[in-house]
């Protein structure tokens, strides 16, 4: 074999296997949604997943619809008005958005929840800052990912 031919057919396994790591997500703005019970009240998680002209994700944005003195919201919207750190929930960790954005984060970092294994109550431990029930959220994002699979 030439050595042309040799350089050429080494460029193509390369090529083969660089694309065999990637996920084979399509190029666009998909979202997700979940029901989440977690307080005897029936909110939405809401996961809207970006994925750029690679199929790499790029964004995630997650929320919750949430009920508070009878007006419809959503958690971040709330913000530090959610109450959860040192207040009514006693958090240690961090305000239910700054527990989110770190799984945002995660989910961006890792190229998706494949890693992410729960527990029986709906947490993880393979988020730092993250100690929040997000089996709703898990969902929401994996049917977002399932929209983008080529």
């Amino acid at each position: 074999m030439s050595k042309n031919k040799k350089l050429c057919l080494l460029g193509v396994v390369g090529l083969t296997l660089l694309s065999g790591c990637t996920k084979g997500y399509k190029e666009g703005i998909y979202t997700g949604t979940a029901t989440d019970t977690y307080g005897g009240q029936n909110n939405t998680a809401t996961a809207i997943v970006t994925i750029d002209v690679d199929g790499k994700i790029t964004d995630v944005d997650l929320d919750t619809t949430y009920t508070k003195d009878g007006v419809q919201t959503t958690k971040k919207t709330l913000g530090d008005e959610y109450g959860m750190f040192g207040h009514e929930y006693g958090s240690t960790v961090g305000e239910w958005y700054q527990q989110v954005e770190a799984l945002e984060k995660y989910v961006v970092d890792n190229q998706g929840i494949d890693k992410l294994e729960l527990d029986d109550e709906g947490k993880t431990d393979a988020v730092s800052g993250c100690t929040i029930k997000i089996d709703a959220l898990y969902s929401a994002i994996d049917s977002a990912l399932q929209q983008a699979k080529k």
